[in-house]
């Protein structure tokens, strides 16, 4: 009787330890579904308005939405994140340069009185400030007044 116990007890064990593989996997799963791809009249106006703007003569090519964000990707290269709302959160336009009404106006004097021969190719808002790289390959963090915290490569 008692091997019969352990026995149904093994069997119990693996039946559920098989149980929580499949469930885990379902969540990996569930992860990867959420991440959609979307229409660009589904993009917030916000959004729609800012690239026109920023952006005339190129064309949207992809819009994923993904983790609470939209990620947009240009005919030109540029790729864009954005929030819920349409707000820009990253642009980075590879080795072409942002275009100036973009970048706060702090950020990009400092970048020009300290770096005059190098553009801003990527930008991104963070917490303490914006993480900007140039075309020299140089990264800068900058806080909001547009004094450099941080610097490298």
């Amino acid at each position: 009787m008692r091997t019969i116990k352990k026995l149904a007890m093994l069997i119990l064990t693996g039946i559920l330890s098989v149980l929580s593989f499949f469930a885990c996997t379902d969540d990996s799963k569930m992860a990867f579904v959420n991440d959609t791809t979307i229409d660009s009249n589904e993009l917030p106006v916000t959004a729609q308005i800012f690239i026109n703007e920023s952006f005339p003569r190129a064309h949207i090519i992809s819009i994923d939405f993904e983790e609470a964000k939209y990620e947009v990707r240009l005919n030109n290269g540029t790729e864009i994140d954005f929030d819920l709302n349409g707000n820009w959160e990253m642009v980075d336009c590879l080795l072409r340069e942002i275009p100036a009404h973009i970048i706060p106006i702090e950020v990009a004097n400092t970048v020009k009185e300290q770096f005059p021969d190098a553009e801003i190719t990527r930008i991104e808002k963070e917490h303490y400030g914006y993480d900007v790289e140039l075309s020299n390959d140089l990264d800068l963090k900058f806080n909001y007044q547009g004094m450099i915290l941080d610097m490298g490569f």
